[in-house]
């Protein structure tokens, strides 16, 4: 009986290990990629500096935050490359080669030259790094989220991908402390000029260490037998997108959750600092604080609601993460300031800032290139007040007023025309006019930074904690909702395609999306209507079209279902 026994013990504990060996590597290496992408994020504002130093303030923001956006626009073509990789010659092989070309671009990015040393040579080699790092990132998630699946007990399948989902938290993580040590060794002033460098050319080793676990691994057991049976699909685009029951489930989970997963998660872990550096002016160092503490006290969530789902079902859990999103976002980031920046929301409340000027002269400024020349009245009533981060209300001007006019209290700035002016006269009435409305806003209470003494860091914290509840019960699930969703035959690229759209275009977007809504509209709130409205959608869309799979036979999955 006892020699009957042990072997069977000996071999459970060997899949264990073997389990576990296998979760780790694929956690550890999207962690690292996960690092090298989101340092870029933390570090827009310098980045602005840097590579953007020729345009105006909220150009060079938008355009740092769209450059930003690049390697998540380039995710979906990653996502066709690596998934017929993946799809035809295996999960193993395929998602080191996106390790090891993130890892390359990443410490590239660490030695190119800034705008001063290069012109725009430089701005155009970090836009070509960036989509390397997106067409990289584009085949990772979905080789790590299938390889894991793909071994994993379907019990436990919630429970065992969802580390998969901690390695977004835990690379964010990393990038902050990373970013923050590296602040606090070099200070604020060599950190903006040349320490922002050193995250960027560190991950080098923590490269070499990822790629060297992922070694160590196997090749997933369903993709194994689908090749020993030779069943390994020819052409797995045609397989997935031109035959319409896997289009009909790549539709469901692109607009069911996928684009809800990118707004929300985004709004959460990004939106925020831009938020509160530019609009609250809370210090970077302290964003970097909180931010990094909610990211490390939500990283168990991922797992919690993971497992969750294994008993109640993904659908479930997910809907109400992005429920929870939703409803809180406009109340929450409203809080945030009064918790913050007391004496900016009071300032709002008690003397809005009213732009009067002909409509007719207003138009949207973003100017990519920094060449347009926004001169009208309007134009540059606006641009002043957006570059000094202050939300204001628009009023049309009487008729046949040639100036525009800013109204702080009882204050009233007039800003003529730009127009017929040279380039250094422009400049001159621009710093006229913003230093006049610099002394209007700081007598009417308008604070020029965040007060520490006054600001309610725990409140923001609790803030921040709710939307990391509804952040982390979507994409906890997310990646088992996705595996059992399609054929193991096609899963690589059926799957990573909706995952890197949404994730890519929706969310990678949103940055710069909800700043330039900002800016043009004056409504420091006014641009997180796209997440909610985004959101909202995604919860029809679940509520009717998308079902639930838990704990299916990811071998048996039929591809006309």
């Amino acid at each position: 009986m006892a020699h009957d026994t042990a072997p069977a013990t000996t071999e459970n504990g060997s899949k264990k290990s073997g389990l576990r060996t296998i979760v780790a590597a694929s956690a550890a290496g999207t962690t690292f990629e996960w690092y090298d992408f989101f340092i870029f994020g933390t570090l827009t504002s310098i980045i602005t500096k840097n590579f953007f130093s020729g345009l105006s303030d909220t150009a060079g923001m938008i355009l740092a935050l769209l450059t930003f956006a690049l390697g998540f626009m380039s995710r979906p073509l990653g996502a066709l490359i690596f998934g017929h990789i993946g799809d035809r010659k295996g999960r193993k092989g395929t998602f080191l080669y996106t390790i090891l070309i993130m890892g390359i671009a990443t410490v590239l990015i660490g030695f190119l030259p800034t705008f001063e040393q290069a012109g725009i040579i430089a701005p155009l080699l970090l836009m070509a790094l960036r989509i390397v790092q997106g067409i990289a990132m584009g085949g990772e998630y979905g080789g790590a989220a299938i390889y894991v699946a793909e071994h994993a007990p379907a019990d436990k399948r919630g429970a065992f991908t969802s580390w998969i989902q901690t390695s977004a938290g835990l690379g964010l993580i990393a990038a902050l402390a990373v970013i923050l040590l590296t602040r606090t060794l070099t200070g604020e002033e060599a950190f903006a000029d040349w320490g922002w460098r050193i995250p960027f050319i560190i991950s080098i080793g923590l490269l070499a260490v990822s790629v060297y676990v992922r070694t160590k691994t196997a090749e997933s057991p369903s993709f194994k037998a689908l090749h020993d049976k030779g069943a390994v699909v020819k052409d797995p685009f045609r397989q997935s997108f031109g035959k319409w029951s896997n289009l009909k489930k790549v539709l469901i989970a692109l607009f069911a959750f996928m684009t809800a997963q990118g707004v929300v998660w985004y709004t959460t872990f990004f939106y925020t600092q831009v938020f509160l550096e530019k609009t609250v002016r809370l210090e970077p160092a302290t964003i970097n604080y909180l931010v990094m503490a909610m990211t490390v006290l939500s990283a168990p969530l991922y797992i919690f609601f993971g497992s969750l789902s294994d008993k109640i079902g993904r659908k479930k859990v997910m809907v109400t993460g992005i429920a929870v999103a939703v409803i809180s976002f406009f109340p929450g980031f409203h809080l945030m300031v009064k918790f913050a920046n007391p004496a900016l929301d009071q300032a709002i409340s008690k003397t809005p800032v009213l732009i009067f000027a002909d409509p007719r002269d207003c138009s949207v400024q973003f100017d990519p290139v920094g060449k347009a020349q926004f001169t009208s009245p309007c134009d540059l009533a606006k641009g002043i007040v957006s570059n000094l981060g202050v939300p204001y209300q628009s009023r049309a001007s009487e008729p046949g007023a040639v100036a525009a006019t800013v109204q702080v209290g009882t204050e009233m700035v007039a800003i003529r025309s730009g127009a017929g002016l040279d380039t250094a006269e422009v400049r001159d009435l621009k710093l006229q006019a913003t230093t006049q409305i610099k002394a209007a806003l700081i007598a009417a209470g308008y604070p020029e930074k965040a007060d520490p003494k006054r600001a309610n860091l725990w409140g923001v914290f609790a803030v921040l904690m709710v939307f990391a509840l509804g952040a982390t019960a979507l994409y906890g699930p997310m990646a088992s909702m996705l595996v059992e969703m399609f054929p193991t035959n096609v899963r690589y690229t059926a799957l990573s395609l909706p995952y890197n759209i949404g994730t890519g275009w929706f969310g990678g977007l949103l940055p710069a999306i909800s700043f330039s809504m900002v800016a043009g509209s004056g409504n420091i709130y006014f641009g997180l209507w796209y997440p909610v409205i985004i959101g909202s959608l995604a919860v029809v869309v679940a509520l009717i079209f998308l079902k639930d799979h838990t704990g299916r036979d990811l071998d048996t999955i039929p591809d006309d279902e």
